[in-house]
């Protein structure tokens, strides 16, 4: 969850809500790894639970709602839960259990409709109008899924239902966790202009600062205001947008297929970095798996970007755009060093390193021309090879001689 936590706020779900004009679900899992955690771990429900690095490092990656009452979320750097929530036990991620659980609650979805759009592994818009006839009105359709997901997991969802994307997902913030709650089509202006201004979409730290100066805490006040104002305070695009959120109007439609926009991967070290040597090899380490995760899923990129952050949390992005698209290794990882070494960062402590693929496309719409005279590397062919043994024996199966010898290094030291 991000840090619009808007629980709590308006309106108390109804019973018997009109839902007639409400083709729109959004489902979101309550606390999603914790939760999945919490089925391994019984003992620890009904306490304070942190998923995240027991070094300290990195984020939060999700907290039991135990822990969010301390004021822990997740987002929030685990250094400052730590202090904030000193007794919560601290659980490292397991990301392929997320993976497998996500999957099959996906699958439930799926098997309701065809109009799903996953924004997340732990939720996804759905469009039922289609499923109606079927299995009866969207309120109903949406206690089935809750019921479905908690016999078939053990954990809990939260559902909104309402005729528009952006207040479904109001509401199932609205009832968490473990709720349902119906936002008829003609109570939408009611149901949000009690709500606090950053609870709208594009209302960032800095937007609401301008906004409270002039005056605008509730969505109800923005209304008050008019589009032309909005839009000299805040720009024509941000300023439209707001104006028209603060009524209720989104017209966007569930998409059932959103294209990946970009592949990456980072690492947060559990101490600070300041060897050149080490740091690329991390950057090798995530060029592969980048490239793997593009493999797979039959994309190329031509715009490769690095993510270093300082050991004061400053954060230094690069990227550059290749002549071809590619989804080698070799070629991101060479990218990604120059990129690095331009950045000046070569004696400076990092705490993190990311590396990010974007401007993606189909790899069957990507073709290459070799220029006169310049020979295939055959990087790709080998890298195909790796693959099909990683996917035969296991991760570990294939790794870059770089990384086994910086494996070997750690064990001597």
């Amino acid at each position: 969850m991000s840090r619009k936590q808007i629980t709590g706020i308006g309106p108390a779900p109804r019973t018997g809500a009109d839902d007639s004009g409400c083709p729109i679900l959004h489902v979101d899992m309550d606390a999603f790894f914790a939760s999945v955690e919490l089925l391994e771990r019984p003992e620890l429900r009904g306490r304070p639970v942190i998923v995240g690095s027991p070094a300290g490092r990195g984020v939060v990656l999700s907290a039991t709602y135990e822990a969010r009452a301390h004021g822990v979320h997740s987002a929030m750097p685990m250094s400052r839960a730590r202090r904030l929530c000193p007794q919560a036990v601290i659980i490292p991620p397991g990301h392929r259990k997320y993976s497998e659980v996500s999957k099959g609650v996906m699958e439930i979805f799926h098997a309701i409709t065809p109009l799903v759009e996953p924004i997340a592994s732990d939720e996804a818009f759905l469009d039922v109008g289609g499923a109606r006839r079927r299995l009866g009105p969207p309120a109903a359709i949406a206690a089935m899924i809750k019921e479905q997901v908690l016999d078939r997991y053990g954990i809990t969802c939260s559902v909104g239902v309402a005729a528009s994307k952006f207040v479904a997902k109001l509401a199932s913030k609205q009832c968490k966790p473990d709720g349902l709650l119906v936002v008829p089509a003609d109570e939408v202006v009611a149901f949000l202009h009690p709500l606090p201004v950053s609870a709208l979409w594009g209302v960032g730290e800095r937007t609401e600062q301008s906004l409270v100066r002039l005056g605008i805490r509730t969505v109800g006040d923005l209304a008050r205001v008019p589009p032309g104002t909005l839009q000299r305070e805040l720009g024509q695009a941000v300023g439209g947008h707001l104006a028209a959120l603060a009524w209720g109007r989104d017209e966007r439609q569930v998409t059932a297929h959103v294209p990946d926009k970009s592949i990456g991967n980072e690492e947060t070290f559990a101490a600070d970095v300041d060897d050149p040597g080490v740091i690329r090899r991390e950057l090798l380490r995530l060029s592969e798996r980048v490239a793997a995760r593009m493999r797979k899923g039959g994309h190329v990129g031509r715009t490769v970007s690095v993510k270093l952050r300082r050991a004061d949390f400053t954060t230094i992005t690069r990227s550059r755009t290749l002549r071809e698209p590619t989804d080698v290794a070799q070629v991101i990882y060479a990218t990604a060093c120059e990129l690095y070494q331009a950045a000046g960062l070569e004696r400076v402590r990092l705490r993190l390193v990311g590396v990010r693929m974007e401007n993606l496309r189909p790899a069957e719409e990507a073709t290459r021309q070799l220029s006169l005279g310049e020979r295939e590397t055959g990087w790709r062919e080998a890298e195909q090879a790796m693959d099909k043994a990683i996917r035969r024996f296991g991760p570990d199966a294939v790794v870059p001689a770089s990384l086994v010898r910086g494996k070997l290094d750690e064990i001597e030291t």
